[in-house]
Order: structure tokens, then sequence, then C-alpha cells
């Protein structure tokens, strides 16, 4: 597949981008080697490969889940300027 400049000027007017003619070439250029590349890639065979979650063999180190801080909600509260309910009031900023 490969973008006709037109096209690609079609796509820029749609997404908002004001280009030159000159930038319409060169970025033609770019979009069509991205899409060579595609295609490069989706002619590999893959069938028998097991899909991976990622690149490298590697395994997230989990702490424990565990409380570390005290609970300080009446804390917080008191100095509040308006509470009710255990809930922060606050002004109406949007009508």
């Amino acid at each position: 597949m490969s973008l006709s400049l037109p096209e690609v000027k079609r796509v820029a007017l749609l997404a908002r981008i004001e280009i030159t003619a000159g930038e319409a070439e060169a970025v033609q250029g770019q979009l069509n080697n991205i899409f060579k590349l595609i295609e490069q890639m989706q002619s590999v065979d893959t069938r028998g490969i097991t899909p991976m979650a990622h690149a490298q063999d590697v395994a997230q180190r989990l702490r424990e889940d565990r409380i570390t801080e005290t609970d300080q909600h009446a804390l917080y509260q008191s100095i509040a300027p308006q509470v009710e309910n255990g809930l922060y009031l606050v002004p109406k900023v949007i009508e």
C-alpha cells in the first residue's frame, strides 16, 4: 500500500494539520516507508509462535500488601473548612 500526494493532503486536512506542498511530499515518503515496513512485518510466518506480553522475560517484583500508614481521617476532617457526613464540602464552581 502506498499513499498518493492528494491522499496525504486529505489526511492532513482531516487531522487539521496545515502542511506545505514540500512537507506533503516529505510526509508522503515517510508514510510510504512505514507502510512498506508494515508489509514486510506482515509477510513473516508467525504460525506456531506463542504471543508474548513483553519482549523480554521479566517479572515484576511485588511487595507484600499491608497497611503502612495510620488512619488520620479524623485529623484531616478536623482541619477542613467544611465537612458533612464524612465528606469534604467545596464551593460550586460550575453551574
